[in-house]
């Protein structure tokens, strides 16, 4: 089972009262909802299916008609299909989805009353489209995809009011509100009230912690560690000459975003700076390609000094 399909399952016996579980719901609903003449949700977590079924005849008192397929994917996971037939228009704006027929893009205010609602809400949000890396494997990194540009603006706010900064990437026809550093994703699993992941993600954030500053000690006597430190600082200065002497203006778009970027990320390996750069525009760019655009300007601070 993965990281994450543990989380789902730990936060769904999470004990809430009926107000949370409406906020939760609404965004389960919202993002892996079809709603039609019904209400059909589709999962894969066998756990999450059970949890739905639950709370939906517990608070609605309709009947759930469960459906579970075979998938098609390369697991062949079994999926669940949720189905509502009844009192749909009636569910729909008790969640904050569906008021006098049109489609309702933001959940109002009550929906997130509080903390604890907002918590709820987000814990639904992770149920229906969320997922984080296992941190023993791989980096830190907590995703939502969604739908649209307003709805996931939306989430970004709604994290940044519980400290949580996020940030929003378009991916081909969806919206990507993702969080990297260690801490907040620590913080948000302590929000959506699943401990044990909590306990496990910060156990092995704090090994890892450990264990990279004593690389990185190991490291500073190492010559490449060296090389890499002063080629930044001579980046830098290179930039900060450019902008001075009012040649930045000059380079292209390409050679501008490198600009601004090692300026904001002084401190990374040209790999680590590729690799950020990537994720955060979207364009993808290889070491070997920062490095051609660095020698560039490289080239142009070299004939200002000249110059002067």
């Amino acid at each position: 089972m993965s990281f994450t399909s543990k989380i789902k399952e730990e936060i769904t016996k999470v004990p809430k009262i009926k107000a949370e579980k409406i906020s939760e719901l609404s965004a389960i609903i919202r993002n892996n909802g079809a709603i039609g003449d019904t209400i059909k949700i589709t999962t894969e977590n066998d756990s999450l299916a059970r949890y739905l079924y639950k709370i939906i005849k517990e608070i609605y008192d309709v009947s759930v008609k469960v459906m579970v397929r075979k998938g098609y994917n390369f697991h062949k996971n079994y999926i669940y299909l949720l189905e509502i037939k009844k009192n749909i228009n009636e569910i729909l704006d008790d969640l904050g989805i569906l008021k006098e027929q049109n489609y309702k893009n933001i959940p109002p205010e009550y929906i997130l009353g509080d903390e604890e609602m907002i918590g709820a809400y987000l814990s639904g949000l992770f149920l229906a489209c969320g997922s984080i890396n296992d941190p023993k494997t791989s980096r830190y990194h907590l995703e939502f995809l969604v739908d649209e540009e307003e709805y996931a603006d939306f989430l970004s706010q709604l994290l940044s009011r519980l400290h949580l900064g996020s940030k929003v990437l378009k991916r081909e026809n969806k919206y990507m509100i993702y969080i990297k550093e260690a801490e907040k994703i620590g913080d948000y699993l302590r929000h959506i009230k699943a401990v044990k992941a909590v306990l496990y993600f910060e156990e092995i954030r704090i090994y890892r912690s450990r264990k990279n500053m004593v690389n990185r000690l190991n490291n500073c006597e190492q010559a490449n560690v060296d090389k890499m430190i002063s080629t930044s600082f001579m980046q830098v200065q290179d930039i900060e000459l450019l902008k001075k002497s009012g040649t930045f203006d000059l380079l292209d778009e390409k050679l501008k975003e490198v600009c601004i970027y090692r300026l904001k990320y002084k401190d990374v390996s040209l790999s680590e700076l590729s690799d950020i750069i990537s994720l955060e525009t979207g364009n993808s760019i290889t070491k070997s390609g920062l490095h051609h655009r660095f020698k560039k300007i490289s080239d142009l601070a070299s004939k200002v000094r000249g110059s002067i």
